[in-house]
């Protein structure tokens, strides 16, 4: 699981991580549109900002054709739709099969508030998180799962960009996952913040006081290990 408060970069750094992986990947997203998901892929691999990106895609064939030689590679497929049903991923998980003879070796789930039923009701949210458990099981895929963590805590007003502890993961559910991570982006810096909340068979840290420290560029969905040289920035709601 990635948990993080709205507008710090879950979807951009999801992936991020699974194109820098480069594993046969299924994507379920409910907020990205196609345009969107490719000009964030391009922006990647092409160095490029998204506006940029976009903006090549409409000027001509040349443009474009420029970008689609980018995500050439790309071992992403993505399902696009909300909100996200458990029929659409049995359909695109049997439709992969079908295509590859073989299942996915990465799923990324975008985000589990976006299933069906599971926005508000804890119970349904529940049933998602068993669902998951279930199909990393029978694929044997590493299964990624997107989450809220709660934007009106006191720690959420008091600190709002160092990541969000344990208990602040909505439902509850940071529990469930072999591993979950709580994110975090300060805009004025613009370092993201990672710490691994829950371990299975590791260390971990519930209070997020301890995390490791990347860099983002949100304006080209990238993220380093040391700071980057910069002009000027802005954040993109991921």
């Amino acid at each position: 699981m990635i948990a993080g408060r709205s507008g710090t970069q879950k979807s951009g750094f999801a992936l991020f991580w699974v194109a820098q992986m480069n594993l046969p990947t299924l994507y379920f997203s409910a907020d990205m549109s196609p345009f969107t998901a490719s000009s964030r892929l391009a922006s990647m691999a092409t160095g490029e900002t998204t506006e940029e990106v976009e903006a090549g895609m409409k000027r001509n064939r040349i443009s474009r054709s420029r970008y689609l030689d980018a995500l050439a590679d790309s071992r992403i497929t993505f399902s696009f739709g909300a909100p996200i049903t458990w029929r659409a991923v049995d359909e695109e998980l049997e439709a992969y099969v079908e295509l590859w003879d073989e299942y996915p070796q990465v799923i990324v789930f975008d985000n589990l508030m976006d299933f069906d039923a599971a926005e508000t009701d804890y119970t349904e949210q529940m049933a998602v998180m068993s669902g998951v458990t279930e199909l990393a099981r029978s694929t044997g895929a590493t299964v990624m799962i997107l989450h809220h963590a709660s934007d009106k805590t006191w720690e959420a007003k008091s600190d709002p960009w160092s990541p969000p502890s344990r208990d602040q993961v909505k439902g509850g559910l940071s529990e469930k996952p072999e591993l979950t991570l709580s994110v975090a982006l300060d805009p004025t810096s613009m370092e993201y913040r990672v710490a691994v909340i829950k371990q299975r068979m590791g260390p971990s840290d519930p209070t997020a006081r301890q995390y490791a420290v990347l860099y983002c560029e949100p304006e080209r969905t990238r993220f380093h290990a040391r700071p980057y040289a910069r002009t000027t920035h802005h954040m993109i709601g991921g």
